[in-house]
């Protein structure tokens, strides 16, 4: 797709024209599933797009939680993006080296804490490197910024105002899962977890989003995903997935065509498939 020079998406040629910008911060969002066996950091240790610092996803999270990387609260957000050289009045690129995975998590956090100067590269490290740039090894050099945060409670859910939606269907519950997963046809690698979906949720598998190389796909395609799934573009619409990382990569989707009443349940199935209080749907 023609990639903007602004909003939520960059591409690898905007990125290599303005990487030198003073006002210009680089994240490596990278992360991985458990089952991957794979380690975000150090390979990020070994290379990455220079001048881009580290933004770990389990850790700038909400440790008092026992679901997996919840946002954090406001004031540890501030305290990481501090001390990562990241301050008001900084534009923010974030990638990861799947192409577009992760990186849509940090992005939908970004505007959780009312930050809106953030933008995903459309294709990730695997573009850049494509299109002949530069990695490098080199850590970078960080000094304590000013930064202020502000949590905007409209780009969240939980799991009572979820629960409320099922009954009243204002909201639109849209699960990113594969579609084996929302129809419980295979079990839920978490442990402890029931298999299916939220009952009355729709199923956008992610990936339907995305190219095969990883960049969202072009608007009018984005539209016709959402279209033949039962989305309605004119219903608010609550992302959800297994713990809220492909969640987001729906939700920046639907931000890139336009649609800007859209919240991610943060707890996502990891909480749901918990509580054998709250109704599974199957099939």
């Amino acid at each position: 797709m023609a990639v903007g020079e602004t909003g939520d998406l960059v591409s690898v040629e905007w990125l290599a024209k303005h990487i030198g910008a003073p006002d210009l911060r680089i994240l490596d969002a990278s992360w991985y599933l458990p089952a991957e066996g794979r380690d975000p950091k150090a390979e990020y240790e070994a290379e990455h797009i220079p001048g881009a610092r580290f933004f770990d996803i389990e850790e700038i999270s909400d440790s008092a939680s026992d679901l997996p990387h919840m946002a954090p609260p406001v004031e540890k957000f501030i305290s990481r993006m501090r001390a990562m050289g990241i301050g008001d009045g900084h534009r923010v690129v974030v990638y990861d080296s799947s192409g577009l995975f992760s990186a849509a998590r940090v992005w939908w956090m970004f505007r959780l804490m009312g930050k809106m100067d953030i933008s995903v590269l459309d294709g990730g490290l695997p573009a850049w490197k494509a299109a002949g740039h530069d990695v490098d090894d080199e850590p970078p050099l960080l000094r304590d910024r000013h930064f202020t945060a502000r949590r905007d409670g409209s780009k969240v859910r939980d799991v009572t105002q979820v629960a409320a939606q099922v009954k009243l269907g204002q909201e639109q519950i849209v699960d990113a899962r594969s579609p084996a997963r929302f129809r419980g046809d295979e079990p839920e690698a978490r442990a402890g977890l029931r298999a299916g979906h939220i009952p009355g949720s729709l199923n956008v598998y992610y990936k339907d989003v995305l190219t095969a190389d990883g960049h969202i796909k072009s608007e009018d395609e984005l539209r016709a995903v959402f279209t033949a799934a039962g989305v309605d573009a004119d219903k608010p619409i609550i992302t959800t997935c297994g713990s809220g990382v492909t969640a987001a990569i729906l939700s920046l989707a639907l931000s890139v065509i336009g649609h800007r009443q859209v919240a991610l349940y943060d707890g996502s199935w990891a909480e749901w498939g918990m509580y054998p209080d709250l109704k599974v749907s199957q099939g």
